[in-house]
Protein backbone atom coordinates (compact mmCIF):
# COMPACT_ATOMS: atom_id res chain seq x y z
CA UNK A 1 0.00 0.00 0.00
CA UNK A 2 2.55 2.57 1.15
CA UNK A 3 2.24 5.88 -0.60
CA UNK A 4 -0.89 4.78 -2.43
CA UNK A 5 -2.62 4.94 0.94
CA UNK A 6 -1.42 8.52 1.32
CA UNK A 7 -3.11 9.37 -1.97
CA UNK A 8 -6.30 7.60 -0.88
CA UNK A 9 -6.37 9.55 2.38
CA UNK A 10 -5.70 12.83 0.61
CA UNK A 11 -8.55 12.09 -1.76
CA UNK A 12 -10.82 11.41 1.21
CA UNK A 13 -9.68 14.64 2.83
CA UNK A 14 -10.20 16.82 -0.23
CA UNK A 15 -13.61 15.25 -0.80
CA UNK A 16 -14.47 16.27 2.76
CA UNK A 17 -12.76 19.66 3.06
CA UNK A 18 -12.38 20.77 -0.56
CA UNK A 19 -9.37 21.01 -2.89
CA UNK A 20 -8.27 24.31 -1.33
CA UNK A 21 -7.61 22.43 1.92
CA UNK A 22 -5.19 19.95 0.34
CA UNK A 23 -2.16 21.42 2.12
CA UNK A 24 -3.81 20.78 5.48
CA UNK A 25 -4.52 17.22 4.40
CA UNK A 26 -0.91 16.72 3.39
CA UNK A 27 0.19 17.93 6.82
CA UNK A 28 -2.20 15.52 8.54
CA UNK A 29 -0.96 12.57 6.49
CA UNK A 30 2.64 13.51 7.30
CA UNK A 31 1.75 13.47 10.98
CA UNK A 32 0.32 9.96 10.75
CA UNK A 33 3.56 8.87 9.05
CA UNK A 34 5.86 10.11 11.83
CA UNK A 35 8.59 7.49 12.36
CA UNK A 36 7.89 6.90 16.06
CA UNK A 37 4.36 5.64 15.30
CA UNK A 38 3.72 1.93 14.98
CA UNK A 39 -0.03 1.66 15.42
CA UNK A 40 -1.36 5.23 15.28
CA UNK A 41 -0.53 5.46 11.59
CA UNK A 42 -2.10 6.09 8.19
CA UNK A 43 -3.31 2.48 8.23
CA UNK A 44 -5.20 3.11 11.46
CA UNK A 45 -6.74 6.29 10.04
CA UNK A 46 -7.82 4.53 6.84
CA UNK A 47 -9.33 1.66 8.81
CA UNK A 48 -11.26 4.11 10.99
CA UNK A 49 -12.66 5.95 7.99
CA UNK A 50 -13.84 2.64 6.50
CA UNK A 51 -15.71 1.74 9.70
CA UNK A 52 -17.18 5.25 9.87
CA UNK A 53 -18.52 4.71 6.35
CA UNK A 54 -20.24 1.54 7.57
CA UNK A 55 -21.74 3.29 10.61
CA UNK A 56 -22.53 6.61 8.91
CA UNK A 57 -26.31 6.24 9.19
CA UNK A 58 -26.05 6.39 12.99
CA UNK A 59 -24.33 9.80 13.04
CA UNK A 60 -26.18 13.09 13.17
CA UNK A 61 -23.25 14.99 11.57
CA UNK A 62 -21.14 12.54 9.60
CA UNK A 63 -18.85 15.27 8.26
CA UNK A 64 -17.92 16.29 11.80
CA UNK A 65 -17.19 12.65 12.60
CA UNK A 66 -14.93 12.33 9.57
CA UNK A 67 -13.08 15.55 10.41
CA UNK A 68 -12.62 14.22 13.94
CA UNK A 69 -11.17 10.98 12.60
CA UNK A 70 -8.54 12.89 10.64
CA UNK A 71 -7.59 14.96 13.68
CA UNK A 72 -8.02 12.46 16.54
CA UNK A 73 -4.39 11.24 16.49
CA UNK A 74 -2.89 14.19 14.61
CA UNK A 75 -0.65 14.80 17.63
CA UNK A 76 0.71 11.58 19.07
CA UNK A 77 3.50 11.21 21.59
CA UNK A 78 3.70 8.25 23.94
CA UNK A 79 5.26 10.52 26.56
CA UNK A 80 2.86 13.43 26.15
CA UNK A 81 -0.24 12.19 27.95
CA UNK A 82 -2.41 14.94 26.47
CA UNK A 83 -2.49 13.87 22.82
CA UNK A 84 -6.25 14.17 22.43
CA UNK A 85 -6.32 17.64 23.96
CA UNK A 86 -3.51 18.93 21.76
CA UNK A 87 -5.06 17.27 18.69
CA UNK A 88 -8.38 18.96 19.49
CA UNK A 89 -6.61 22.29 19.83
CA UNK A 90 -5.00 21.73 16.43
CA UNK A 91 -8.45 21.16 14.94
CA UNK A 92 -9.74 24.33 16.64
CA UNK A 93 -6.89 26.39 15.22
CA UNK A 94 -6.98 24.84 11.72
CA UNK A 95 -10.60 24.32 10.74
CA UNK A 96 -11.97 27.87 10.89
CA UNK A 97 -9.63 28.91 8.08
CA UNK A 98 -11.17 26.16 5.94
CA UNK A 99 -14.58 27.76 6.20
CA UNK A 100 -16.15 25.54 8.86
CA UNK A 101 -18.61 27.31 11.10
CA UNK A 102 -17.99 27.64 14.82
CA UNK A 103 -20.53 25.00 15.80
CA UNK A 104 -18.94 22.38 13.53
CA UNK A 105 -15.45 23.23 14.74
CA UNK A 106 -16.60 22.87 18.33
CA UNK A 107 -18.21 19.50 17.57
CA UNK A 108 -15.07 18.20 15.87
CA UNK A 109 -12.93 19.26 18.82
CA UNK A 110 -15.38 17.70 21.28
CA UNK A 111 -15.28 14.42 19.39
CA UNK A 112 -11.47 14.39 19.29
CA UNK A 113 -11.35 14.91 23.06
CA UNK A 114 -13.85 12.08 23.48
CA UNK A 115 -11.35 9.57 22.11
CA UNK A 116 -9.26 9.99 25.26
CA UNK A 117 -11.67 7.74 27.15
CA UNK A 118 -14.24 6.45 24.64
CA UNK A 119 -17.23 7.18 26.88
CA UNK A 120 -19.88 8.83 24.70
CA UNK A 121 -23.20 9.64 26.34
CA UNK A 122 -26.15 7.40 25.41
CA UNK A 123 -27.59 10.07 23.12
CA UNK A 124 -24.23 11.06 21.57
CA UNK A 125 -24.65 9.53 18.13
CA UNK A 126 -21.60 11.21 16.60
CA UNK A 127 -19.47 10.13 19.53
CA UNK A 128 -20.76 6.56 19.28
CA UNK A 129 -19.74 6.31 15.62
CA UNK A 130 -16.28 7.79 16.18
CA UNK A 131 -15.52 5.70 19.27
CA UNK A 132 -16.79 2.49 17.67
CA UNK A 133 -14.54 3.14 14.69
CA UNK A 134 -11.54 3.82 16.91
CA UNK A 135 -12.09 0.64 18.93
CA UNK A 136 -13.02 -1.67 16.05
CA UNK A 137 -9.46 -3.05 16.00
CA UNK A 138 -10.27 -4.79 19.29
CA UNK A 139 -12.52 -7.18 17.36
CA UNK A 140 -9.92 -8.06 14.72
CA UNK A 141 -9.14 -11.69 13.84
CA UNK A 142 -6.36 -13.19 15.93
CA UNK A 143 -3.41 -12.44 13.57
CA UNK A 144 -4.48 -8.81 13.09
CA UNK A 145 -5.09 -8.39 16.81
CA UNK A 146 -1.64 -9.80 17.56
CA UNK A 147 -0.12 -7.34 15.09
CA UNK A 148 -2.03 -4.51 16.79
CA UNK A 149 -0.80 -5.42 20.27
CA UNK A 150 2.77 -5.80 18.97
CA UNK A 151 2.56 -2.35 17.37
CA UNK A 152 1.30 -0.80 20.60
CA UNK A 153 4.14 -2.44 22.51
CA UNK A 154 6.62 -1.10 19.94
CA UNK A 155 5.35 2.43 20.51
CA UNK A 156 6.09 1.95 24.20
CA UNK A 157 9.40 0.19 23.71
CA UNK A 158 11.03 2.58 26.20
CA UNK A 159 8.75 1.35 29.01
CA UNK A 160 10.10 -1.60 31.04
CA UNK A 161 8.14 -4.83 30.52
CA UNK A 162 6.63 -5.02 34.01
CA UNK A 163 5.42 -1.42 33.89
CA UNK A 164 4.01 -1.86 30.42
CA UNK A 165 2.15 -5.02 31.36
CA UNK A 166 0.61 -3.37 34.41
CA UNK A 167 -0.38 -0.25 32.49
CA UNK A 168 -1.77 -2.14 29.53
CA UNK A 169 -3.73 -4.49 31.80
CA UNK A 170 -5.28 -1.48 33.56
CA UNK A 171 -6.37 -0.03 30.23
CA UNK A 172 -7.89 -3.33 29.15
CA UNK A 173 -9.73 -3.79 32.44
CA UNK A 174 -11.23 -0.34 31.99
CA UNK A 175 -12.58 -1.46 28.63
CA UNK A 176 -13.81 -4.85 29.81
CA UNK A 177 -15.68 -3.27 32.71
CA UNK A 178 -17.80 -1.12 30.41
CA UNK A 179 -21.36 -2.44 29.99
CA UNK A 180 -21.02 -1.85 26.27
CA UNK A 181 -17.71 -1.61 24.43
CA UNK A 182 -19.51 -0.46 21.28
CA UNK A 183 -22.35 2.04 21.20
CA UNK A 184 -23.93 1.81 17.74
CA UNK A 185 -26.29 -1.09 16.99
CA UNK A 186 -24.10 -2.32 14.13
CA UNK A 187 -20.94 -1.93 16.17
CA UNK A 188 -22.39 -3.78 19.12
CA UNK A 189 -23.63 -6.72 17.06
CA UNK A 190 -20.56 -6.89 14.82
CA UNK A 191 -17.69 -6.25 17.23
CA UNK A 192 -18.59 -6.71 20.90
CA UNK A 193 -18.25 -10.48 21.33
CA UNK A 194 -15.02 -10.75 19.34
CA UNK A 195 -13.52 -7.76 21.12
CA UNK A 196 -14.29 -9.16 24.56
CA UNK A 197 -12.72 -12.48 23.59
CA UNK A 198 -9.56 -10.73 22.39
CA UNK A 199 -9.37 -8.56 25.50
CA UNK A 200 -9.83 -11.55 27.80
CA UNK A 201 -7.07 -13.48 26.04
CA UNK A 202 -4.67 -10.54 26.16
CA UNK A 203 -5.44 -9.86 29.82
CA UNK A 204 -4.78 -13.49 30.67
CA UNK A 205 -1.42 -13.27 28.93
CA UNK A 206 -0.50 -9.97 30.56
CA UNK A 207 -1.34 -11.19 34.06
CA UNK A 208 0.02 -14.73 33.87
CA UNK A 209 3.18 -15.36 35.95
CA UNK A 210 4.95 -16.76 32.89
CA UNK A 211 3.93 -13.84 30.62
Amino acid sequence: MGRNLDVELLDRWTELAGPAAREVGEDLVRRYREPHRRYHTVEHLAAMLAVIDDLAADATDIEAVRYAAFFHDAVYSVEGGDNEEVSAELAESTLPALGLNAATVAEVARLVRLTAGHHPAPDDHNGAVLCDADLAILAAPEPAYAAYTAAVRAEYAHVPPDLFRAGRAAVLRGLVDQPHLFRTPIGRSRYDDAARANLAAELAELTSPEG
